[in-house]
Order: C-alpha cells, then structure tokens, then sequence
C-alpha cells in the first residue's frame, strides 16, 4: 500500500514538472509573426526617365547643316522586360522617347529658292522607340524613328520653303529604320549603326569611338571621334534649288550631278560630364566638323566647323 501511494506521488511529481517546464518554455515569448503581405504584381518592375535641355551654337546631323543657335529638349523612359545582366542570358530594354528642336537665330544665308534676306526658320519634332539587348561585352539594338520637319527638311525663310519642293530638302518628314551595335571596352566605347531612310530610299552607317576619363568622383573628360558613310542619302541631286552651294556647281563633280554615296563627314569631339547632383548631369562640350565628299557640296557653313554646347540632363 505504502509502494502504490509512492508510485502515485512520483507520477504527479512528474506530470507537474512537466507543465512547469512547458510554461517556462513559453514564458516571454510573442506569438510568431503573421507573414508579409505580398507585394502587388505590376506589368513592369521598374521605369527610368531622363529629361534633357541643350543648346548647341551649330546643328550638324550625320555631317550635314541645319541651324545655329539650336535650342532643344528630349523626353527618355527606359522599361526593362526581361533578365537582369549577362549572368542571367542578357537583359532586354525597350526605350521610348520624343524631341523638340528649334532654331533661336540663325544669320539668313540666301539660296536660290529665296535670295531676298528675310527670316530664316528650322524646327524638328522626333519621335522614337527602341528595342536594346544588352549581353554584357555587346549591346545590340534597333530603333525606330520619325522625324517631322515644320518648316521642311531645309528650313524656310519668310514662310517660304528653302527647298522648295525638293524631293529631299523639301520633305516635311520622314521615317527610318536603324540597327546599333555597341562594344564596351574598359573605358572605350565602340559604337556602329546601320540605318535606312524609308522615305528617299537611302542607306547610312556610321562609326564612332569614345573614351571615359575620370578626373574626380563627380567629372570625367570624354573625347570622341564619328564618320559616317551615305548611299543615295540626302544628296542634293534632282532639284534645281541645291545645285550652286560654296560656289561649286553640281558639274563640277561630273555629269551634272553631286556625289551619290560617299564619306559625310568627320566629326571630333570632347564633353566634360559633370555630377552636379544624384540625378543632375550638366555636359559641356565643343567640337570639330570636317565635311567630306557627300556634305562639302551642300552644307552652307564652311569645310572645318567649330561649335560648341552644353546640356542638362535630369534622371528620375
């Protein structure tokens, strides 16, 4: 009887050891967690802008003259798609933009078309989009643009066309289709395009080469270097309005006519960066423009061009 009510005992003892150890255990302690909400879903994870102001004395595209005193703006937004870098097979970027381009003054040069002084006028409307596939040591991409021209291709004077009804300087738009590759190379930057003018049926390619130097943490010098090559790409040919430029007849290239396909031009160039907030990026540069055979005929300034510019650009 003794040993039974002793068993007894030794099994309550026990059972009461056992709650205590389990409260001790508990004793303290918040309840677990509840777990995080998910984060909404969204059709991109992320967008990147850029907004940009510039000025520019002289406005020189692909070699060939416009205006002076250039006054523009441009809208960026970058939408990654797909992949984060070269770890996960490439990333794929669709870029969107727009651009306004404006002369403020540009000193009246007379053409045939309109040889009474007067004022000159050129303005330009961009609109782009932009596939890129960056692989890490390239970045591949095609782009889409149209250029819209107020006052047509060559500007106006007095409300007049400049090119009149030129097939090429009289245009008041146009579309092409380009492809760009570019090569990183350290702080070397190799760039080469391929694009075609819908609208008058011509080919341009182009090569250019820069190279980043540091100088602070928040300014870098970069000096580059372009050229490009046209094929029946704004030449000046089967329009009585453009045949007489710098002095030199179409005849003296022979057969009545300006070159078809040549070297456009070479344009040297050194811009200085500057970080001037996280966001903010003022870019001043100056620059070279030498023509060659396809643009000394027809540009109105002279064979060697310096101008100069800045601009600033707003990341968000």
């Amino acid at each position: 009887m003794k040993l039974k009510n002793m068993n007894s005992i030794m099994a309550k003892s026990v059972a009461v050891l056992a709650a205590c150890a389990a409260l001790n255990a508990n004793a303290g302690t918040a309840p677990a967690p509840a777990p995080a909400p998910e984060e909404p879903s969204s059709l991109f994870d992320s967008v990147g802008a850029e907004l940009s102001a510039a000025y520019d004395s002289r406005y020189y595209f692909r070699g060939l003259w416009f205006a002076d005193n250039i006054v523009s703006t441009f809208l960026n937004l970058s939408v990654p798609l797909m992949g984060g870098g070269q770890e996960d097979g490439g990333s794929l970027t669709w870029g969107i933009g727009a651009g306004y381009i404006s002369t403020a003054d540009t000193p009246f040069i007379p053409t045939a078309n309109n040889p009474v002084d007067g004022d000159f006028d050129y303005s330009e409307i961009d609109i782009y989009t932009s596939l890129t596939y960056d692989v890490g040591w390239a970045k591949f991409g095609m782009q889409y643009q149209y250029y819209f021209y107020p006052d047509t291709y060559g500007g106006s004077n007095s409300g007049l066309a400049n090119g009149g009804t030129d097939p090429e300087f009289g245009i008041k738009g146009n579309s092409e289709l380009g492809f760009t590759v570019g090569i990183p190379i350290g702080a070397l930057n190799l760039g080469f395009g391929y694009f075609h003018d819908f609208t008058v049926g011509g080919h341009y390619f182009q090569a250019s080469a820069d190279y980043t130097i540091a100088v602070t943490d928040w300014m870098s010098i970069v000096p580059a270097i372009q050229t490009g090559y046209g094929i029946d790409y704004y030449t000046g040919n089967n329009t009585a309005v453009l045949t007489n430029l710098n002095g030199q007849a179409a005849s003296n290239f022979g057969g009545g006519t300006f070159p078809t396909s040549g070297f456009t031009h070479l344009l040297v160039s050194v811009s200085a960066p500057i970080k001037v907030t996280k966001s903010a990026t003022f870019v001043p540069y100056i620059a070279w423009n030498h023509s060659l055979d396809l643009r000394s005929s027809l540009n109105l300034t002279t064979h060697n061009e310096v101008y100069w510019g800045a601009k600033v650009a707003i990341s968000f």
